[in-house]
């Protein structure tokens, strides 16, 4: 069998709280059992996922599986799109979900537990979906990073930042509900502007979140418009909200129910501009990953990512 047929493991042994390392040992044993043929590669650090998913496509890899959480899957999908070799969409993606945060599969329903999950990956189909990307400013410079899930500016942008170098010890849904609730007092809300269709959308917005798939933060659904197949940015434009308003309906977030509150609104298009008002910086993440600050221009390449579903 080729490279090119061969399926590449990349592993963040970190992800879950140590949780992929322990757990490899088993995993690889019932991968060899189903007589998968596959290579594994370690990731060491941040973003050397990017670097290793980048140079088994140059090396003839067209089947990568990332093993870990969503910060895993997005260094490992920025990877697939920053190699310049092979059209994105001859290279197979998925994602075995044992991170901290495992938001992207809930979208496409694919299962946590490993047996369920080794089923979906020999007999599951391939689709398309959408990838977003972003660019922004980190320490002075334009940055670009491509996003398979959500990205946040504002309120989120700001827990992801203080969130960094925090280990996770427990699940996801819990420890951003820990962090929001840490962070909420002391956020200052900036002001911007956000263009987009010939729209110029003015003032303070608590949060503002764009996405492929619908699903965020342990479970929020913050953008329930989403589509990962429709070509289409949702975006959500929070208001100027109290902070104990943002605790009372959280509930909300859970069920998809955001847009009950008078000052959230739905968009969907294809770009958009964000850029500050005042001094307080707007800061951004993608995929739950801390990335830098505004002014950012985000936009969206339709189909071009092909994964593995149910």
């Amino acid at each position: 069998m080729t490279k090119k047929n061969k399926w590449c493991f990349i592993i963040n042994p970190t992800a879950g709280a140590g949780r992929v390392g322990k757990l490899w040992a088993n995993i690889e044993a019932a991968l060899l059992e189903a007589e998968i043929n596959f290579e594994v590669l370690y990731s060491e650090q941040k973003m050397h996922a990017t670097e290793l998913a980048k140079n088994a496509v140059e090396n003839g890899s067209r089947h990568i599986v990332a093993v870990g959480g969503d910060g895993t899957a997005h260094e490992i999908v920025n990877g697939i799109f920053l190699q310049n070799v092979c059209p994105t969409k001859n290279i197979t993606f998925c994602l075995l979900p044992i991170g901290t945060g495992n938001d992207w599969v809930k979208t496409h329903r694919l299962p946590e537990k490993f047996q369920e999950w080794l089923t979906v990956f020999k007999n599951g189909k391939t689709v398309f979906q959408d990838v977003g990307f972003i660019i922004f400013q980190k320490n002075k410079k334009a940055e670009k990073r491509y996003f398979i899930n959500v990205a946040g500016l504002s309120y989120d942008g700001y827990v992801a930042k203080k969130s960094e170098g925090i280990k996770a010890t427990f699940f996801n849904s819990l420890f951003y509900l820990e962090m929001m609730t840490r962070c909420l007092f002391n956020f200052k809300i900036p002001k911007s502007t956000v263009l987009f269709d010939g729209q110029n959308k003015q003032g303070e917005f608590f949060t503002i979140n764009i996405g492929i798939c619908r699903y965020s933060g342990g479970g929020m659904q913050l953008v329930p418009h989403a589509l990962p197949n429709d070509g289409l940015l949702a975006l959500t434009l929070a208001g100027k909200i109290n902070p104990f308003v943002v605790l009372l309906v959280s509930p909300l977030f859970y069920l998809g129910k955001i847009g009950w509150h008078p000052k959230v609104n739905f968009f969907q298009t294809k770009k958009i501009k964000i850029e500050p008002l005042d001094d307080e910086p707007i800061w951004v993440e993608a995929d739950g990953e801390f990335l830098g600050e505004a002014p950012v221009e985000v936009g969206i390449l339709p189909g071009s990512l092909k994964i593995i579903v149910p």
